[in-house]
């Protein structure tokens, strides 16, 4: 079989687009044909550059900016794929927030910040886009997970909570959604050169530490992350459904580094 990764038609969500892993993956599906819903919450500039890097590899794509941490999610998104006259066949949750705190001192406002925003929105967005899923007989969603659903940093529980809920959430569902030809997957990226990570990655000392712990022995870039999006949400990915695949130099097996 000739590997295509044709996503001609298809139209793509990718939430937390603009920039980051989010950002590759949105560039990545849109060079492959996609249409790509862009979605952001607060930082237009970095939007923009993620529309233009799509358009500059011939992509098409559509501006969402919306916080998804809100009650009325699913309305609002049933609402704009309304108006613009779509439905999504390629759903790629990737936005999250993640707050550091101690277990004892962590708010209830972060809690609901972080599951609102990391959980409760995939579930929302999933009910969302299945409907028009089903009528097709062919989808694809994809969560983004983390390595710390099996390795939790100590200061980010309930980020490391809502990751390992997330990757529940796609088994509970593959068989429900398999008969209509929709497919399910997690992935779990470890350490990866992102805006979330760059102030701790800046400190030689830790970075050293976080490269002793991957035994690749280095810390990834967002572009290592999107390809193994692109295979899951494409026809070639067909057979992959309920699977949990780590993405992380092998940072969540336990490892020690020899000489």
């Amino acid at each position: 079989m000739e590997l295509e990764f044709n996503l001609r038609g298809k139209i793509a969500l990718v939430t937390g687009s603009g920039q980051g892993i989010g950002r590759a993956t949105a560039v990545l599906l849109a060079k492959h044909g996609a249409k790509v819903i862009v979605n952001w919450n607060s930082n237009d500039a970095k939007a923009a550059i993620t529309m233009d890097a799509i358009k500059a590899v011939g992509g098409e794509c559509i501006a969402w900016k919306y916080d998804i941490s809100q009650d009325s999610l699913k309305q609002d998104f049933e609402a704009f794929m309304k108006d613009n006259g779509i439905t999504v066949d390629i759903l790629v949750l990737n936005a999250s927030v993640q707050i550091r705190n101690e277990w004892e001192n962590i708010t209830c406002e972060e809690f609901d910040k972080q599951m609102h925003t990391n959980f409760r929105a995939s579930l929302q967005l999933i009910q969302a886009c299945v409907p028009g899923m089903r009528e097709k007989k062919w989808g694809r969603i994809v969560t983004v997970g983390s390595v710390q659903q099996s390795r939790p940093n100590t200061a980010m529980a309930v980020y490391a909570a809502t990751k390992a809920a997330q990757n529940n959430l796609c088994m509970t569902l593959c068989g429900q959604l398999a008969g209509d030809g929709i497919t399910i997957n997690n992935i779990a990226p470890g350490a990866i050169e992102t805006v979330r990570n760059e102030k701790v990655l800046a400190d030689p000392d830790y970075r050293k530490m976080i490269e002793n712990s991957i035994p690749v022995g280095f810390v990834g870039q967002s572009e290592d992350i999107a390809p193994t999006v692109l295979l899951l949400v494409s026809d070639e990915g067909r057979y992959i459904t309920g699977a949990d695949i780590p993405i992380d130099g092998g940072m969540s097996i336990p490892f020690t580094k020899g000489k």
